[in-house]
């Protein structure tokens, strides 16, 4: 108890962010003085419940000595309805009980604070868990010695009000309506203090130490080291030499209209909001962003900031550019930040490996009934004048995001919204930092049910939020500033209303939305869009004619089986031809260190000029064509002269768009093949003879065929133009015009399509309205009024929701997927690496009988692959499952080996091949994984 209360009071004072201790400290009558005495007291009460008999029984001896001092209580095995008393619960009880005889508390007064003891663990409980303990009073106090127990729980509870403080205010605190927000502060507050007390490597066995000596917190908090929070400054106003000094800019580059007003706006801000920046691709709306993050965390105290992405391609990408803003942040002070790659895969990432670690490896935080319940055995914890640091404490799928500057997958934001086992911490996480939402436009509405609760919570907390995107709909913006400022109806009918392109939305609770319109930079990009039949052969033939002369085209297919499929006929074609265009295939099913490669080759050859000068490639002179999945759309900053693309819902259309001639090569475009001088966008993947468009069956399966028929609908007067300049889509201009029109409600496209569309949006109003029940059933509750408690708060959850397959299938609308690790068996019999991983890495033989050491164990962990739809389908998967676990290598799933314990490994042949639940499954280096049901 003592230990706890003195971390409490090290992390109130050292580590919280001043955004959570304002919010904290303006719900009680005393101010800061009140907020830290009340973390400390309630730290120090929190494992009163340890002071019961179903508690003291499970180590006999010790409940022996109990015994001869009066203290009576069954034997462990006599109390099989001990389960209905867990010490957090128990504590609830009898600090409820304390609070009523010591201090006078109404009984529901009592719940707003000891609901957090009750819920210490990470489940907050309900009424018919109190109610089960209540009928079971010999669990808190063994009958025939009831007074002897209360007699010791009213000592223990008397010795930490009067130790601490609280004894002084707890009479006052009885009028106090805490506000839900602040509770799960305290809650998580309490859980991180008794995770740190309760480790045995900051605090030994020392039952001869007292109690109130510093030195033993002292020197736990030295070991533990915990950075302090960012002490954000607002930056200079001069915005030339604010980011030249943040960003690395081209010399003479000039600051963009759009990163003007957003730092003009974020000043101007309260210092709780919103801020939705909507503005063209290539516009700098992530420096724009992080400048703005440093005005706001100043204004708001807040200790950190987060950045939440669709994708961990899209989160690698970023946490590289987050960490070289961070090294060009002013340093005050000595302390290193903490910072963390929130997704599954972050040990894999070359620039997350690199950062030092500093604290203490720590053992396991063991606090139970019974059962160790702070492992997750399949958790994957590991242990520059950089001032970056990746702290040990401060890792794996619970604690990790409590790290000052984070980022990551949207998933990580998403679980704040997810009923689920220590929730709690993931919103002191989020709390105390500011937020930015990239890409929020790639959201479906299950996933945003999720989003929008989350951001009634960021606004109850006060957390400033900005939002970026490039094609955002009017209604999903004002969505955005409802779920936020907690408004509704007329008043933020402006917020839909504003058709400026580029555009700012600031948003806050109780003030009038200020929206503003800059300037373009002046980028322009003209694409002349036509239509074209999904013929293979007439797609080969039409590459072949526009690359004659040269030049680089990419291909865009909405599903992996299109991919593999248009690769292969391509191939052939060019082959047959002896043209000497060369293809590449670029999708997500490939190993994850192959993906790597991919990303980094497709930079090397098709990035911008001055990132493939510095990764030593060069721009193909021959033909070549590029054959993607959707990972063109939005993670690589890469150029092609010509696209071909399948039809997609329109605001994704146009991030393909923004792939072509987006940077300059030579005046007017002249480094670029003379025929391919002007950007062109041929739009496949349906039957355009049909009335309306019919789109192949694989992308209506990924988008539904609403969204199509209303992208084909908005598209149809450029498509059917019969001049080039009415075939023309011009960006950015007719970006914001295009996605209000396809996600608005009035009639689009010929009058003999609307039938069918109107069919089509029934049905896809119907499918979204399932989609938001199905996510409410685990979505948790938006913040209630002021006083009312926990109780309940995550009832009827998911229990554990971590960065896992299944964690990620509760927050996005998909089946938990199957992740393998792909090594292969050669010839001999040997198994090894796949053989074309680098040359110290690559075809290595792995021990079977053993565990590969470290850095080998590493290599085989970076061959992840995700296996696809099928294998989400429950007979299949249950029988993948079933096959995979025949051919496991018990000696990989000791705990020492972290990189492969409880993963599942897929074992391919020498040729590449295996089988897996009637399925035939290839791989490749050149074309990645490929499925066929087995004949």
């Amino acid at each position: 108890m003592a230990d706890s209360a003195a971390v409490a009071g090290r992390l109130w004072d050292e580590w919280v962010p001043g955004q959570v201790r304002r919010m904290v400290l303006a719900a009680l009558p005393g101010g800061a003085e009140d907020a830290r005495l009340l973390v400390v007291w309630l730290a120090a009460v929190h494992d009163i419940g340890k002071a019961t008999p179903a508690f003291a029984c499970q180590v006999e001896k010790l409940a022996e000595s109990m015994r001869r001092a009066g203290l009576e209580m069954r034997l462990q095995k006599q109390m099989p309805d001990r389960k209905l008393a867990p010490h957090g619960l128990a504590g609830q009880l009898l600090l409820r009980d304390w609070l009523r005889e010591r201090y006078g508390w109404a009984k529901p007064d009592t719940l707003q604070l000891t609901t957090i003891i009750g819920g210490h663990h990470g489940v907050l409980p309900t009424h018919t868990d109190i109610k089960a303990l209540t009928d079971h009073p010999g669990l808190l106090r063994s009958r025939g010695s009831e007074e002897e127990w209360h007699a010791v729980q009213r000592e223990l509870l008397d010795a930490a009000a009067a130790t601490t403080g609280a004894a002084a205010r707890l009479g006052a605190w009885s009028a106090v309506k805490l506000p839900q927000p602040v509770q799960v502060l305290l809650s998580a507050l309490v859980i991180m203090a008794d995770w740190v007390a309760s480790n045995r490597d900051f605090f030994p066995h020392a039952p001869d130490a007292s109690l109130t000596d510093p030195a033993r917190a002292g020197d736990a908090w030295a070991a533990l080291s915990l950075p302090t929070p960012w002490d954000a400054e607002d930056p200079d106003p001069e915005l030339a030499g604010l980011f030249a000094s943040r960003f690395s800019l081209p010399a003479g580059a000039a600051i963009r209209p759009v990163q003007k007003a957003t730092v003009e706006m974020a000043h101007e801000m309260a210092t709780a909001g919103m801020l939705i920046v909507e503005a063209p691709m290539g516009e700098g709306k992530t420096e724009a962003a992080l400048a703005a993050t440093e005005i706001l965390a100043a204004r708001s105290g807040a200790g950190g900031c987060f950045v939440a992405l669709p994708t961990m391609a899209t989160s690698n990408a970023m946490f590289s550019r987050l960490m070289a803003w961070l090294r060009r942040l002013p340093a005050h002070r000595d302390d290193p930040e903490s910072v963390y790659l929130a997704h599954s895969k972050s040990a894999l990432n070359a620039d997350y490996a690199r950062l030092p670690r500093t604290g203490r490896r720590a053992a396991a935080d063991i606090d139970r009934d019974g059962a160790d319940n702070n492992r997750n055995p399949r958790a994957r914890e590991r242990a520059a004048p950089s001032g970056l640091v990746a702290h040990h404490w401060l890792r794996g799928r619970k604690r990790g995001m409590l790290s000052s500057f984070a980022a990551g997958t949207v998933d990580q934001l998403l679980f704040a919204g997810l009923k689920s086992r220590h929730l709690v911490l993931r919103h002191l996480a989020v709390a105390g930092k500011v937020v930015v939402i990239d890409e929020v436009h790639a959201y479906d509405v299950y996933m945003g049910t999720y989003l929008d609760r989350v951001l009634a919570w960021l606004g109850a907390y006060g957390v400033p939020v900005v939002v970026l995107s490039a094609t955002l709909p009017a209604q999903r913006r004002r969505e955005l500033a409802e779920a936020y400022t907690g408004r509704r109806g007329g008043e933020l009918a402006r917020v839909a209303e504003a058709d400026g392109y580029p555009l700012l939305t600031a948003a806050g609770r109780g003030q009038e939305p200020v929206l503003a319109a800059p300037a373009a930079s002046g980028r322009r990009t003209d694409v002349r869009v036509e239509r074209m039949n999904d013929d293979p052969a007439a797609l080969a033939e039409r590459l072949s004619d526009e690359l004659r002369d040269g030049g680089c085209a990419v291909v865009v297919r909405n599903t992996v089986r299109r991919v593999h499929e248009t690769a292969s006929h391509l191939r052939r074609h060019f082959d047959e031809a002896g043209d000497g265009i060369g293809v590449t295939v670029a999708h997500a099913r490939f190993l994850d260190a192959d993906r790597v490669e991919n990303d980094t080759d497709l930079l090397a050859r098709f990035g911008p000029p001055d990132k493939v000068a510095e990764l030593g490639g060069h721009r193909p002179t021959e033909g070549h064509v590029v054959v993607a999945s959707q990972v063109v759309e939005q993670s690589l900053d890469i150029d092609f002269d010509l696209m071909v693309t399948d039809l997609a819902p329109v605001d994704l259309l146009l991030q393909r768009m923004g792939r072509l001639h987006r940077h300059l090569r030579g005046e007017g475009q002249s480094q670029r093949p003379e025929r391919l001088s002007i950007a062109r966008c041929l739009i496949t993947g349906a039957d355009w003879a049909a009335s309306p468009p019919e789109p192949v069956r694989g992308s209506q399966a990924v988008y539904r065929l609403h969204p199509l028929l209303r992208a084909a609908a908005v598209l149809e007067p450029h498509l059917a133009a019969d001049s080039e300049a009415g075939r023309t889509v011009r960006l950015p201009d007719d970006i914001s015009p295009l996605v209000q029109s396809a996600y608005g409600g009035e009639p689009v496209g010929p009058p003999e399509w609307h039938d069918a569309l109107d069919e089509a949006r029934a049905r896809h109003d119907a499918h979204q309205a399932k989609q938001a029940e199905k996510a409410d059933a685990f979505r948790v509750a938006a913040p209630g009024r002021a006083g009312r408690s926990l109780l309940g708060w995550v009832d009827a959850g998911v229990g554990d929701a971590d960065d896992t397959p299944s964690g990620r299938a509760q927050v996005r609308d998909s089946e938990e997927s199957l992740e393998v690790l792909v090594v292969q068996q050669r010839a001999d019999g040997a198994i090894s690496t796949v053989p074309w991983l680098s040359e110290r890495y690559g075809g290595r033989e792995l021990p079977t009988d053993a565990a590969p050491e470290p850095w080998l164990a590493r290599a085989v962990a970076t061959c992840a692959v995700r296996l696809p739809f099928p294998f989400t389908l429950p007979d299949v998967l249950d029988q993948a499952i079933t096959e995979l676990e025949d051919n496991h290598f018990p000696a990989w799933q000791a705990k020492e080996c972290h990189w492969l314990a409880g993963e599942l490994v897929l074992v391919l042949d020498a040729d590449c091949r295996a089988r897996l639940a009637g399925h035939e499954i290839t791989y490749s280096r050149a074309d990645g994984l490929e499925v066929h049901h087995a004949e």
